[in-house]
């Protein structure tokens, strides 16, 4: 800053303390009552890219799909088999306690669906009703073959391959309402996107997303007591079985209370640590109250405005309060030691003269290492992941907000305040710090030698580094959301949906009906879609509707505008005969259908085989399936007749479940509804999209255009592999930026480029022990190096002005970095073991990504302290570059 700046701050703040004060007062007021609208957001879109294409494309084809939010409760009896009486009147008893939920539309179980090998039926009989396990004749020995064996819809689905779990589903009313806001704001921000939005149209985008966001805060409270309830009654059945919730609403509703526990935990952690720390170094009440007042005005500012300004926290963002009051802490530290010790040295000044002298020496220094950490913060925004976008932009803000406080709030405090008396006694710290200067000065060629070996293994793991995360070691092993998704893995066919859709040949249209399937295949829009299950309420336990014979998946959809169809054994709803004779105008003509024939049926069973005996996936539905049950019914296989004569006199609700879920309205495209099995260790997505994408290529004579691949699966794996994309621009952005700075505040390439290695060799070393130790690269750890880079650099850039102050006394670079260890020294290790100690707190959370992203940071900071004390002296001193006054 120059001389006539710092005049100005000096007239305008220095000189009026107490009105300073008073406004800082009323801004915290106010602030206060802002802080009411503070809220927290569990949304999904931490799973999906911004503006990935093949999101677009999903919501595309999902749109015309309707549906509501459901929850999967599995139920595994304690003692007694799951196919006797008794259980089966334990659990229908749980079932209609749970229908008594609010909101609750329905709840369907295994004693719902119809009967079809137990014993076996014709489908013409279907029409006259139908068999279900509540029927007291029904024989529960062989109904129990029908869903662990014979039925290919109901093994793996409804029951467990043991027979010893089975699930129910709790399907809630649609909210119109959320998806007429929702469709509205995705509709809005498509069309800003491709640049089809004037200035009206901004406006309603704004309107549209805050009545969207306040509309779905209304909704995040209802659902948790919803939640509740369920939970309530579920209470009351665990004497008898082993009961995990699941869904969507159940995952948002926990994750919410992660992050009010985090906020909590972290806050009140970081707080009691930070009183602790301040007292054990300066042993000053003055110098525990200013430093803490100075950390709770950024903090209740930075909130108020994140609650003016509607901007919600999320799991990624919810160590936003301590990363401010960490950093704030950093500030005031590095004041209070420059205050002390020009106090020392002039032990007779004013308080004025010191608060003064103290601003004159830390203001400049201050402002760079501030800016330097925004720029590492706000090198978040390029990633494409909307979360860590906000989490980038809000600690941003909120650095600008901890450097205004800090020089407003520090000399503003310490003005009435008498000068006191200066400090006394033996000095550890400094002794401590002196320490690793004569290290230093005796071991310079070891350090350079220990660095480059470190920045050599550091590469090595870097390349070493991979993405391939599993969505469920998100949470910790004793969550039920862990709990949950392990036991609809292992026991009912697999979590992370994923849908095929293969298009019949345009050419052949036409004639269609009885011939072969030919090689070639086109790309039209897609007429069906499973629902995601990452989705804003979508459920990640289910594509397709773990209770139905392959109907569309059930939950909302986030990444689609509409959810799907929400009933999975009835079209209409009627659960009293969803199987009753429709009007045969009702039934779909499959006269001309290319998939319906027994030729390209038999193809489309060879393709399930493939995909079922991929070790990565569970249960796989499609046509073949149907066509598989068919030919139980039928006795053996179906010819083309048979087929039509199928397709006319089916019931139509049985239709909705067999068929219409997996074959379009004209019979020219088939979905396969996959579920992949999250749980898995050895699970690659990247390399099982690729493998499935190559092998029905090579091995069914299907050429890239013809097959689309869709669903959650899909679009979580694109993520992942963005944060490689992600990491390099972030490092480069931040590395470019901060180095611009560096010569801005240095005016010295040389001296840049040094004052560069601490936080490179840290942040190297973070990625490289990942790769060592195979730590995978997740939403939280991609935002590690920039971070560290950024934070790591302002001990570097206090440092290096001193080192510009002192130099000019003797010209002697070892002596200088002598006094420089004894002096600023102190401050770089004091604020470096805060903020080590402050991220460790992170390590508290119950999401796991935030656990690695504190212990990591910590080590980060670690590294960048020692590299701070030992290696930049030791590069200064060997190199001796030319300094300039600042």
């Amino acid at each position: 800053m120059t001389h006539r700046l710092f005049k100005a701050y000096c007239k305008a703040v220095l000189a009026h303390p107490i009105f300073w004060l008073v406004l800082l007062a009323l801004a915290c007021g106010y602030a206060a009552t802002q802080a009411r609208h503070f809220e927290i957001d569990a949304s999904t879109d931490s799973l999906i890219l911004e503006n990935d294409k093949d999101l677009q494309y999903y919501r595309k084809v999902s749109k015309q799909y309707g549906g509501s939010d459901f929850l999967v409760i599995t139920y595994t009896p304690n003692q007694a088999p799951l196919f006797q009486r008794d259980t089966l009147s334990h659990l229908q008893g749980l079932q209609e306690e749970l229908k008594a939920v609010s909101r609750v539309k329905s709840v369907y179980s295994m004693l719902d669906v119809p009967l079809l090998f137990s014993p076996q039926v014709e489908f013409s009989d279907l029409a006259n009703g139908y068999r279900t396990l509540t029927d007291s004749d029904v024989d529960l020995q062989q109904a129990e073959a029908e869903f662990t064996d014979v039925n290919p819809f109901y093994e793996d689905l409804l029951v467990s391959d043991d027979g010893g779990t089975t699930a129910l589903l709790v399907t809630f009313e649609r909210d119109a309402t959320y998806y007429e806001r929702l469709n509205r704001r995705n509709d809005l921000r498509e069309q800003q996107r491709n640049g089809e939005l004037d200035a009206n149209g901004e406006t309603q985008l704004e309107q549209a997303t805050q009545a969207f966001s306040e509309y779905n805060s209304r909704i995040q409270e209802r659902t948790a007591g919803e939640i509740r309830q369920v939970r309530d009654i579920m209470d009351n059945y665990r004497d008898q079985a082993d009961l995990f919730l699941g869904g969507m609403p159940m995952i948002t509703t926990d994750i919410v209370s992660f992050i009010r526990a985090d906020l909590k935990v972290f806050g009140a952690g970081v707080l009691v640590f930070l009183i602790i720390a301040l007292f054990i170094i300066f042993r000053r009440p003055r110098w525990v109250i200013v430093p803490l007042a100075c950390c709770a005005i950024t903090v209740l500012l930075v909130t108020g405005l994140l609650g003016l300004m509607d901007w919600k926290v999320s799991v990624i963002s919810s160590n936003y309060i301590s990363l401010l009051l960490i950093i704030t802490m950093s500030i005031t530290i590095h004041l209070t030691v420059r205050f002390r010790e020009l106090h020392e040295a002039n032990p007779d000044a004013s308080q004025a003269w010191l608060i003064k002298e103290t601003a004159a020496h830390m203001l400049r220094p201050s402002i760079y290492m501030i800016l330097t950490t925004m720029v590492g913060f706000s090198s978040l925004v390029i990633s494409g992941i909307r979360p860590v976008i906000d989490f980038g932009w809000m600690m941003t803000l909120g650095l600008g907000v901890a450097l205004a406080v800090c020089f407003l709030a520090f000399p503003a405090l310490l003005a009435p305040l008498a000068p006191g008396k200066p400090r006394q006694g033996k000095d550890i710290s400094r002794q401590l710090t002196l320490a690793f200067a004569h290290f230093t000065e005796r071991h310079r060629p070891v350090l350079l030698v220990v660095a480059v070996l470190v920045a050599v293994g550091s590469l090595w793991g870097v390349s070493k580094l991979t993405v391939e995360n599993r969505f469920i070691d998100y949470f910790q092993e004793e969550t039920e959301i862990y709990k949950g998704m392990v036991r609809i893995d292992r026991k009912l066919g697999g979590t992370t949906p994923m849908d095929i859709i293969i298009d019949a040949p345009k050419v052949e249209k036409s004639t269609f009906a009885r011939q072969q399937p030919d090689q070639g295949w086109d790309g039209e829009a897609l007429e069906d879609s499973a629902s995601d299950p990452f989705a804003d309420g979508g459920d990640p336990f289910a594509g397709s509707d773990p209770f139905a014979s392959g109907n569309s998946a059930q939950d909302t959809d986030a990444f689609a505008d509409n959810a799907p169809v929400d009933d999975p054994f009835a079209a209409g709803g009627d659960v009293s005969d969803p199987f009753a004779q429709q009007d045969s105008a009702q039934a779909q003509s499959l006269k001309d259908a290319y998939w319906f024939t027994p030729a390209r049926l038999a193809q489309l069973v060879e393709i399930q085989e493939y995909l079922e005996s991929l070790p990565e996936t569970g249960k796989v539905l499609s046509l073949a399936t149907t066509y598989e049950v068919a030919a139980k019914l039928n006795g053996g296989p179906l010819e083309y007749v048979q087929l039509m004569l199928l397709a006319k006199f089916i019931p139509a609700d049985l239709h909705q479940q067999l068929v219409k879920p997996y074959l379009s309205d004209d019979g020219n495209q088939v979905r396969i509804s996959v579920r992949v099995i999250d749980s898995d260790k050895n699970l690659n997505r990247n390399a099982l999209l690729a493998k499935i994408r190559h092998d029905l290529q090579n091995d069914f004579g299907l050429q890239p255009e013809q097959v689309h691949l869709t669903g959650a699966m899909v679009l979580y794996n694109n993520m992942l592999q963005s944060l490689f994309d992600s990491q390099i621009k972030t490092l480069g952005y931040v590395f470019a930026a901060i180095l611009i700075m560096l010569l801005i505040l240095f005016r010295s390439l040389p001296v840049a480029l040094i004052s560069m290695v601490p936080s490179l060799v840290s942040a190297a070393l973070v990625l490289g022990l990942m790769g060592w130790i195979g730590l995978p690269l997740d939403l939280m750890t991609i935002t590690i190096t920039a971070i560290t880079i950024g934070i790591a650099v302002d001990d570097t850039i206090h440092y290096i002005h001193r080192f510009h102050e002192e130099l000019p006394n003797d010209n002697d670079y070892v002596a200088t970095m002598k006094r420089c260890h004894g002096s600023i020294g102190k401050a770089m290790y004091y604020t470096s073991l805060t903020i080590i100690a402050g991220f460790s707190i992170l390590a508290l959370s119950s999401f796991n990504p935030t656990v690695y992203f504190g212990l990591l940071t910590g080590l980060a900071m670690l590294v960048a302290l020692l590299s701070n004390l030992t290696l930049l002296p030791a590069l200064l001193i060997t190199l001796k570059p030319k300094l300039r006054a600042g």
